[in-house]
């Protein structure tokens, strides 16, 4: 294929690549705001996390499209714009179905009286392929039948569908970060070996696909970000080199700084070293550096060769859930919550369901979540009987929700597969593309060879802080908080006073990104909260291998809790199933302070 057929440039001689959507279910406007607000040159929006695959898998078997129908209303306020002023659209919102989504989009284009050159990129979708279905993550076998199993391709094929005169480019999954690092391969032409520049791309992409999230949505300061209600999406100026300015509108609230940047720097995140199809990305190569108002310079990145597996998104059908919350207050809680156990499981044997999962929450709600092949055992026989111990159970007896019925639950698994055995494929307007899946030109052995030096020529190696499964500590009194606290002359302070977090999910682990904004703040933060600390401040992550990984280039430290998060979010029991408020549970718990680092 050939690539470097070019775009028009932006700010400086960059490639100005905004984002309207971070989720299946944002901002509806943002589209049509992005490209009213400024100039642009590519429209990207992200659809995909891992629990949408789920969900339109589902759709699919009610009958219903199996991409985002939310882009094509999108699509309604901005195709005719965008082609006038030759703004590019390139999204992952065709899901299960990028090819019927394409052809969506020709009919709404047939409609609005425009004929914009439309492709689609296929070749993720490995369902019904002979895989090997070992969890990546946890190394067990799969017996179940997948219900989807799609894997994430790379910027390549958008490369080349633009190169190709598209206007606009649906795919299915590909990576978040390939719908800036395929316009940025169109146009600066960018080969398998320019490895630094392919890095820059992902982490540019990486922090502006989750929309908001970079101009101060989620943030943990966000008193000091101006007009949240209001908050403009973001957009990266990438240059020819992978560096880039985070930016966003001028006009519009939210706010870009190195501290909302390094906040979306974190979130997702494992191991500093980043894999991906194009590149491995080296987050702990990246500086970040003011480069005036709302406007933020990612500059340094270096990348190392990628390895020779993709991963595989696949999901499968579980059985069925149901959950029912009990409300304690006043005195006694946790004997009432005893109480309330005893008297459901008189009634329904709790070890009659495949797995119960029982959490007192500190604001006094009794979460009972039962998973089961059986339908009805789950549904009406479980929640009716938790609603028959009403006039019998603990004083103040009240649930949050009548009886229901189970619902279907599905489990997302990673595993991973040869990526030459995965051909992406690219149609324009319907015809396929010669070559369009042709795999770069890459020695795997010699890629695999390169790990090692590479690795050392663009920045320190690293490796986690794992620890065993923990023994059970509780409270702020565990030989972790000992390690924060008791200093003489220390201050007891939140640690969110002096460092910001951001935490999410990757299938059944957590991760958990803290920051801070000076570097004596950050060699004390280093030197104190360790995987044992953590446990001691957020007890309920006793049980779980933690892994910690030290960015001192960003002033940060990310730790990876592996199972919190059980079989993934659509099976996960917790009431916080994708990890996203532990990060602000840190910051609430109280550590012993030196008084300078106060401020």
């Amino acid at each position: 294929m050939t690539l470097g057929t070019k775009g028009t440039q932006g700010t400086q001689g960059a490639l100005r690549i905004a984002n309207c959507s971070g989720f299946y279910g944002d901002r509806l406007s943002a589209a049509r705001e992005m490209v009213e607000g400024g100039p642009i040159d590519v429209l990207t929006g992200d659809w995909l996390a891992e629990l949408t695959m789920l969900i339109l898998a589902g759709n699919r078997l009610k009958g219903r499209p199996g991409y985002a129908p939310t882009f094509l209303r999108q699509m309604e306020d901005v195709l005719g714009p965008c082609l006038d002023k030759s703004i590019k659209i390139v999204t992952n919102a065709g899901g299960l179905d990028p090819a019927g989504c394409a052809e969506a989009v020709h009919d709404l284009a047939t409609r609005l009286g425009l004929s914009p050159t439309i492709a689609h990129v296929t070749g993720d979708d490995l369902t019904g392929h002979p895989l090997d279905l070992t969890n990546a993550d946890t190394g067990e076998p799969l017996a179940a039948t997948p219900l989807t199993a799609n894997a994430y391709l790379g910027g390549r094929p958008i490369a080349a569908a633009l190169s190709a005169g598209a206007d606009v480019v649906v795919t299915g999954r590909v990576t978040d970060a390939a719908l800036v690092t395929g316009p940025g391969i169109w146009q600066y032409g960018w080969g398998p070996g320019d490895l630094d520049p392919l890095a820059g791309s992902v982490v540019a992409g990486h922090i502006i696909e989750c929309g908001c999230q970079a101009t101060g949505g989620n943030y943990a300061f966000f008193q000091d970000v101006p007009d949240l209600a209001h908050c403009g999406f973001p957009l990266a100026e990438l240059r020819a080199d992978g560096s880039a300015v985070i930016t966003k509108h001028p006009g519009t609230g939210g706010l870009v700084s190195v501290g909302t940047v390094t906040a979306q720097l974190v979130y997702e995140l494992g191991s500093p070293r980043y894999l991906g199809p194009d590149v491995v990305a080296r987050f702990d190569t990246i500086t970040l550096s003011s480069d005036g108002p709302d406007r933020v310079l990612v500059s340094g990145v270096r990348g190392e060769p990628p390895p020779d597996t993709l991963k595989v998104a696949v999901n499968y059908l579980a059985g069925y859930r149901n959950t029912m919350t009990l409300v304690l207050t006043g005195l006694d809680v946790e004997a009432k919550a005893r109480a309330a156990e005893e008297a459901l499981w008189a009634r329904i044997p709790r070890d009659s369901f495949d797995e119960v999962d029982v959490t007192l929450t500190d604001s006094g709600l009794l979460r009972i979540t039962v998973m089961d092949a059986d339908r009805h055992r789950a549904g009406r026989a479980f929640s009716s009987a938790v609603v028959e111990t009403g006039l019998a159970s603990y004083p103040g007896f009240h649930a949050l929700t009548p009886p229901g019925n189970a619902s279907p639950y599905g489990v997302y698994w990673p595993v991973l597969v040869p990526a030459s055995e995965v051909r992406p494929r690219v149609f324009v307007n319907g015809k396929e593309l010669p070559d369009s899946g042709a795999p770069p030109s890459r020695t795997s052995a010699a890629a695999s060879a390169t790990f090692g030096t590479a690795a050392q020529a663009s920045g320190p190696e690293s490796r986690p802080e794992a620890t065993p499964a923990a023994r059970p500590e509780s409270g702020a009194s565990g030989a972790g908080a000992e390690v924060v606290g008791g200093r003489q002359g220390a201050v007891r302070v939140p640690l969110g006073r002096i460092a910001g977090a951001r935490s999410g999910d990757k299938g059944g682990n957590a991760n958990l990104g803290v920051w801070t904004d000076t570097q004596e703040r950050y060699d004390w933060l280093a030197a104190n909260l360790t995987p044992d600390t953590l446990r001691s401040l957020l007890p309920a992550l006793a049980p779980h291998r933690i892994d910690r990984y030290e960015l001192p280039n960003l002033k940060a430290l990310n730790f990876v809790i592996h199972g919190l998060l059980g079989r993934g979010v659509a099976a996960s029991p917790r009431m916080d199933p994708q990890a996203k408020a532990l990060g602000e549970e840190l910051r609430a718990r109280e550590v012993d302070l030196p008084p300078h680092l106060r401020g």
